[in-house]
């Protein structure tokens, strides 16, 4: 006898997602709050970012640039593209939906790290296939685990390049190993949502191999150090075939007005872009030798952001430790639905913010 059904029923696979929770937007207490939860930068936007926001005002009644046309040009012309290569979304994570929805199906599988962004097993068991998980080396992603995992089921492999919240990254020599052994049909997608902020020699965020390879798709954010996530606006690039594909399926008009103009002053906005990396290049090792002087393990990132381990000890642990600072005004973001039950991440935020943390967690780790 079958059931009687009630209701609408989603399809095999959606009840199985857990929904995506963000970084705490609120304190439990404390006279000021200190949100280090998101990553966000601690600079705001560009001044000339703010006033091309402003300027669309007068205009709410007109439906948006269906391709972000204006948008895709000045992203190609500050970083050398071209510009019908590019693709705008309503941030990166609808680019992420968008690729699983156009090359991941039933009885197909993805491909992610062990501590990846939550974003891609959604999207995965959203289209409806297999998420499948690669061990990381010390936190870090292992190219041979990725292949190891590699079957004729495979068609997507999401790596966030830096990692997000492990903040460790691939040096793009071994980007390029794990794509040579991807066989053509799988789609190896760049997510460098921090890309900005990386300063060593051996990493690449993934244009160039974007740019020549047919099965690469490199992805980018407005939301991180341009300081545009209320906005909600990311890109992507690759080949034409591949964007053509994406253009087919994304919403006509998927980017606002407001973001478009926002995001093409701020893309031109170099000078503000040097002044957010070089906070960030004070405040980082700053804040990585103070947690590590308190005895604290911080995985070493090269975001904006740290990730700090806690003991087991009760009263030391993360938990409690996220607890204690959230009832004096400073947020951090847990990462157990990550995996690591014993870590927080803590965003890199003003001077004021990060020696407030700091205190807080002394006088808690003393206490």
């Amino acid at each position: 006898m079958q059931p009687v059904i009630s209701h609408p029923q989603p399809r095999p696979g959606i009840l199985d997602i857990a929904p995506y929770v963000p970084g705490r937007t609120k304190s439990t207490g404390g006279s000021k709050l200190h949100k280090l939860s998101s990553n966000e930068t601690p600079l705001g936007a560009s001044p000339e970012a703010i006033e091309a926001f402003k300027a669309q005002a007068g205009h709410l009644e007109l439906y948006p640039d269906g391709g972000s046309s204006a948008l895709r040009d000045a992203i190609a012309e500050v970083y050398g593209l071209n510009a019908q290569r590019i693709i705008c979304g309503n941030g990166s994570d609808e680019i992420l939906e968008l690729v699983a929805r156009a090359y991941i199906g039933p009885g197909d599988e993805g491909i992610f790290t062990e501590h990846g962004f939550l974003v891609y097993k959604i999207a995965i068991l959203a289209a409806g296939g297999t998420p499948v998980i690669a061990p990381e080396k010390d936190l870090a992603t292992d190219v041979d685990a990725i292949l190891a995992r590699v079957t004729d089921r495979t068609k997507v492999v999401f790596l966030a390049n830096p990692n997000n919240p492990t903040g460790t990254y691939v040096p793009f020599e071994e980007i390029r190993r794990l794509h040579a052994g991807l066989p053509p049909h799988v789609l190896l997608v760049l997510d460098a949502a921090y890309a900005e902020y990386v300063r060593r020699n051996d990493y690449e965020a993934g244009m160039e191999l974007a740019a020549t390879a047919e099965n690469v798709l490199m992805t980018r954010t407005f939301s991180k150090i341009y300081g545009l996530a209320a906005l909600r606006l990311g890109w992507a690039y690759g080949p034409a075939h591949l964007i053509d594909v994406l253009n087919r399926i994304r919403g006509p008009f998927n980017v606002s007005a407001a973001a478009q103009a926002a995001g093409i002053a701020s893309v031109r906005d170099r000078a503000f872009l040097e002044t957010a990396v070089a906070h960030n290049e004070t405040w980082l090792p700053w804040v990585t030798s103070e947690l590590e002087a308190l005895g604290l393990t911080v995985t070493p990132s090269v975001g904006n952001f740290v990730l700090i381990h806690f003991p087991d000890t009760p009263g030391k642990t993360a938990a409690e430790a996220d607890a204690y600072l959230s009832d004096r005004g400073c947020v951090l973001r847990s990462v157990a639905a990550y995996g690591l039950p014993d870590a927080l991440r803590m965003s890199i935020g003003t001077e004021e913010a990060n020696r407030t943390v700091i205190a807080e967690l002394k006088a808690f780790l003393t206490a």
